[in-house]
C-alpha cells in the first residue's frame, strides 16, 4: 500500500495516535483516481475525477507548475481537507496544475494521479438548471433531523443571565425550536457526569451515586419531545486519577478514572436508573450512549490511547449489562481520528459498537462506509455528533450567510449515507471558553442569545420544508459552487432549494466573480395553476446580523423588539401565479446565497 504523507500533513498535527499494531482487516491498496479533469470558470477552478472503490474521501493538491511543489489548500479552521465526493471547487488563488489521491483512512492514502493542467471553461457566470417534475429519483435524506448539539445540559438549570437574557429559559426554548420547527429528535451534549450535577462522590472511601440533578435535566429534555444521546463524560473529581487535568471554563475533568471498575459501576448505575425512570423500552428505542468526547485530542483526554480503549470497553460492557439492545458507540473523535483504530480495537476486543461517531469542521464529512464494510459492519449507523463551519470559538463566519451555504453543502453531501449530521450547536447560550461577550460574537449556535434566527437556521428550516421525494435534475454551465436540492411533497408541492457557496472562508463576505445568473426550467408539470414563491438568504436578505451595528455589544429592550420584528425569512420576489407544463425562471444568485423556490398547486392535489 502506498502511503501519502501529504494526506495527513494538514490535519493530524493536533491528533495523537495509538502506539503499536492492532488486529483488523488490511487497508485497501487504493488506485490513483482516473479521469481527473480541471476546468476554469469565472472565479473558480472545478476539479473532478472518477470514484475509487474503497475510498472514504479524496485529497486534492494544487501547484503553479507541473513539477510542483503540490499542497492541499490550508485553512486554520478546516480540520480535514479531504473531500468525500468526486468534485472540488477551488475558489482560492489561481493554480495551474492539480492532482488527486484517494484516502483510505485519515493517515493513509493511495498514490496521487498524474498532474493535470487547467483547461479553459466558458467563464460566463451563467448556470442552467432543469428539473423534471414527473420523475422521482429517490427519497430526500434528512441528516439534520436525528440530532442537534447543545452546551452542557446543566445550563438548562441556570437562572443567571447573559446580555440581560435568561440562560436556562432561552436554552430550553432554543431546543424546543429544534424539535418543533426542524423536526430534530435527539440532543447530544457534554458533561452529564461532571460535578455540577453531583452524580458521584466518595464517602469514607466508598462510591455514592446521586442522579437527582440528572433527572431534572432529562425531565426538561423529555418535556420538549427530544431524547438524549448520552455522552458519557467527563470524569467526576472523586473518581479521577488526576483531577487537576481540566478543560473549559467550567473545569471539566479529562483524566482517566483511578478505578475502572468504579467507572463501570457508575455507568451501569446511571443507565439502570434512566431505564427505571423513563422505561427500558424507551431507552432501547430512542436513546443511545456515546463514550467520551474527542479523546484523540490531548485537551480532552489526558490518558493514553490504550487507556481510552479500555474506557470504551468498560463503558460499552456496562451499558450492555443493563440490556443488550441498548445502543453504545464512539469514538466521538475530532477530525475523523481514531475511527480506524476503534474499528480495529473492537474487532480484537469484541466490545459492542452499535454506531460509529466522529466530528469534522469546515468541510463536508468523509464517507466511512467502506471501512465499516471491510470490518464486516456494513450498515452500522454513522453519526457525525459534532459538525459545523468552524471549531473555533468566537469566529465570525458562522453568523452570516456563509454559514447557510456551508450547512446546505454538508447536509446535501451527507444525505443518504449518514444517519446523523448534528450541527454544533442549537444556541449561542454556550460557555466552554466563557459566556458570550456580545450579541454577534461568532457563536456556534443556529440561534443567538435572545433566540434570533441566524441565516444558518433559516437554511436548515428551508431544507426541512422539502418534500419526501427527490426529483430528477441537471445542472450545466459555469456552476462554481451552485448546487440544487429539488423535491416533491405528497400534496404535490414542488420545493427547489438552490445555493451558491464556497469552502473558502476568506470569501465569507462575498465575491462578485462568484455571483451566478441562474436559468431554472421545470418540465412535465401537471396541468394546474401554481402559487410561486421565492425566498432568499444572502447578505441583505434573512440576515439578522446586518440589522445590528458592528461593535455594539447588547440590545436594550426596544432594540430587542426591533430585532425580533426584523428577524424574518425574506421573500426575494412577490408571490405570483404560474401555469403550464413548462415553467422557466431566471434570477441572480450571489455567493454566498440561497434561494428557495416553491410551487404550490392552487386547485387540486398532485400526489403521485
Amino acid at each position: 500500500m502506498s502511503t501519502a504523507e501529504s494526506a495527513r500533513r494538514d490535519w493530524l498535527n493536533r491528533i495523537y495516535r495509538p502506539s503499536g499494531e492492532v488486529a483488523g482487516p488490511a487497508l485497501p491498496d487504493l488506485a490513483a483516481p482516473s479521469g481527473v479533469r480541471a476546468r476554469s470558470g469565472r472565479g473558480h477552478v472545478t476539479v473532478s475525477w472518477d470514484p475509487v472503490p474503497g475510498a472514504i474521501g479524496y485529497l486534492v493538491e494544487r501547484a503553479s507548475e507541473a513539477a510542483g511543489p503540490y499542497r492541499s489548500v490550508e485553512q486554520p479552521d478546516v480540520d480535514v481537507p479531504a473531500v468525500p465526493g468526486t468534485r472540488f471547487v477551488d475558489t482560492f488563488a489561481a493554480a495551474a496544475w492539480y492532482r488527486v489521491a484517494a484516502v483510505a483512512t485519515v493517515d493513509a492514502a493511495g498514490p496521487f494521479s498524474s498532474p493535470v493542467s487547467v483547461s479553459s471553461g466558458a467563464g460566463t457566470g451563467e448556470v442552467s438548471v432543469e428539473v423534471d417534475a414527473s420523475r422521482v429519483i429517490g427519497p430526500v435524506g434528512r441528516p439534520w433531523a436525528y440530532m442537534i448539539g447543545s452546551e452542557h445540559l446543566s445550563h438548562l438549570l441556570s437562572d443567571e443571565t447573559v446580555g440581560g437574557r435568561p440562560i436556562g429559559a432561552e436554552l430550553f426554548t432554543a431546543l424546543r425550536v429544534m424539535r418543533e420547527e426542524l423536526g430534530v429528535r435527539t440532543v447530544r451534549a457534554h458533561a452529564i457526569l461532571c460535578d455540577d450535577l453531583g452524580v458521584y462522590r466518595e464517602v469514607d472511601g466508598e462510591p455514592v451515586h446521586d442522579f437527582r440533578k440528572v433527572d431534572e435535566v432529562y425531565d426538561r429534555i423529555m418535556a420538549i419531545g427530544l431524547r438524549p444521546i448520552v455522552e458519557l463524560s467527563f470524569m467526576p473529581r472523586d473518581l479521577a486519577a488526576d483531577p487537576d487535568k481540566t478543560v473549559f471554563g467550567y473545569q471539566a475533568i479529562i483524566s482517566p478514572p483511578k478505578d475502572y471498575d468504579r467507572w463501570g459501576d457508575l455507568v451501569r448505575a446511571l443507565v439502570r436508573h434512566l431505564a427505571d425512570r423513563y422505561g427500558l423500552q424507551e431507552l432501547i428505542d430512542n436513546w443511545a450512549f456515546e463514550v467520551w468526547n474527542e479523546p484523540n485530542l490531548e485537551v480532552f483526554w489526558s490518558g493514553t490511547p490504550e487507556e481510552f480503549f479500555r474506557l470504551y470497553d468498560v463503558s460499552a460492557a456496562a451499558v450492555k449489562d443493563v440490556h443488550p439492545e441498548l445502543r453504545v458507540g464512539g469514538p466521538s473523535s475530532a477530525a475523523d481520528g481514531w475511527v480506524q483504530e476503534l474499528l480495529d480495537h473492537v474487532h480484537r476486543s469484541g466490545a459492542a459498537l452499535d454506531f460509529l461517531s466522529t466530528h469534522t469542521y469546515g468541510n463536508a464529512p468523509l464517507d466511512w462506509r467502506p471501512a465499516l464494510a471491510r470490518h464486516g459492519r456494513a450498515g452500522t449507523p454513522i453519526w457525525w455528533t459534532e459538525w459545523g463551519p468552524t471549531p473555533t470559538h468566537f469566529h465570525g463566519i458562522g453568523d452570516g450567510p456563509f454559514g447557510a451555504t456551508f450547512l446546505l453543502h454538508g447536509m446535501r453531501s451527507a444525505a443518504g449515507r449518514l444517519a446523523a449530521l448534528a450541527h454544533w450547536v442549537a444556541s449561542d447560550h454556550f460557555e466552554e471558553l466563557g459566556r458570550p461577550p456580545a450579541l454577534f460574537h461568532g457563536g456556534f449556535g443556529l440561534l443567538t442569545v435572545g433566540n434570533l434566527r441566524k441565516p444558518r437556521y433559516f437554511a436548515l428550516s428551508l431544507a426541512n420544508r422539502l418534500g419526501e421525494h427527490e426529483l430528477a435534475h441537471t445542472l450545466t454551465g459555469d456552476l462554481g459552487g451552485v448546487e440544487i436540492w429539488p423535491a416533491l411533497a405528497a400534496d404535490g408541492t414542488i420545493g427547489l432549494l438552490i445555493w451558491n457557496g464556497t469552502l473558502n472562508q476568506s470569501q465569507a463576505g462575498g465575491d462578485p466573480a462568484l455571483t451566478r445568473d441562474v436559468t431554472l426550467t421545470l418540465t412535465n408539470l401537471p396541468e394546474n395553476s401554481y402559487t410561486f414563491t421565492h425566498h432568499r438568504i444572502d447578505l441583505t436578505h434573512s440576515n439578522i446580523q446586518s440589522a445590528w451595528p458592528n461593535g455594539t455589544p447588547w440590545p436594550d429592550t426596544h432594540q430587542w423588539a426591533a430585532l425580533h420584528e426584523a428577524n424574518t425569512l425574506d421573500e426575494f420576489t412577490p408571490p405570483q401565479t404560474v401555469e403550464g407544463e413548462t415553467v422557466t425562471l431566471t434570477f441572480p444568485l450571489p455567493m454566498p446565497g440561497v434561494s428557495y423556490l416553491e410551487l404550490r398547486a392552487e386547485h387540486r392535489s398532485l400526489t403521485r
